[in-house]
């Protein structure tokens, strides 16, 4: 409640004084850290402590695809602000239907996505593309979905297909203990800390296909889950992606 309660009273702060200077100014950059600012302290005021590794593998002045797991609605307001730089996302299509809020969120470089059109989301990732040229980095939840029972899920390969055209490094990241402080289904959070894993940068050069750079991927994630989330074999891709080229 206290989260919630803080997020209700920083919207209208963000509403008067962080939109109008990003449409008037044509730059995200003020509302970006209004809005990184008020998810981590959100998330703090719900008794949610964090604790980051692998953090001095990343060069702050570089641009990356992050690829992490996904197990908690907590995951984005923990993960992106403590991303060096600044990160764009890919955000449901119907949100930039707002007028105020979808042009904010085109001026603050976020993607539209529609998770049911392949056709869109083959746009979706070119669009992504064009992001990661201007510098700005992408985080991706590459399940596509929250896992219920923390396990990974089939990934999704339009992220690898982003990663392979634009060629910039991949970051796999392993969020663990979420899933215990708000797993899927609950609105209610329970006090604990989260892990927040980043695991050595790949390249995606250094394979000759992305199913190759997919299972890299996942083998990095899997290793920083718990014992028993771990997989003992790799399921197969998800073939109906919404991002397949």
């Amino acid at each position: 409640m206290l989260m919630l309660a803080f997020w209700a009273l920083a919207l209208p702060v963000a509403a008067l004084l962080a939109f109008p200077w990003t449409l008037l100014s044509r730059n995200a950059s003020f509302l970006y850290r209004v809005g990184m600012r008020s998810a981590w302290t959100g998330v703090r005021l719900a008794g949610v402590s964090v604790r980051t590794l692998g953090m001095e593998r990343l060069d702050p002045r570089g641009t990356y695809i992050f690829m992490s797991n996904h197990v908690s609605n907590l995951d984005p307001p923990i993960l992106l602000p403590i991303i060096p730089g600044r990160t764009s996302v890919m955000a449901k299509k119907e949100l930039f239907d707002y007028p105020l809020l979808g042009e904010a969120m085109r001026l603050g470089s976020l993607v539209p996505v529609d998770r049911g059109n392949r056709d869109a989301g083959i746009a979706a990732v070119r669009a992504a593309g064009e992001v990661i040229r201007q510098g700005i980095n992408m985080t991706i939840f590459v399940e596509g979905k929250r896992s219920f029972d923390g396990k990974l899920l089939p990934f999704k390969k339009g992220p690898f297909y982003l990663a392979m055209e634009c060629g910039v490094p991949v970051v796999p990241v392993t969020i663990v203990g979420t899933h215990e402080i708000m797993p899927k289904r609950r609105f209610s959070i329970r006090p604990g800390t989260a892990t927040i894993v980043f695991h050595e940068p790949i390249d995606p050069k250094d394979f000759g296909d992305r199913d190759s750079l997919m299972a890299k991927v996942r083998a990095a994630i899997d290793s920083g889950l718990p014992p028993e989330y771990r997989e003992h074999s790799l399921p197969t891709t998800n073939e109906n992606s919404g991002c397949s080229p």
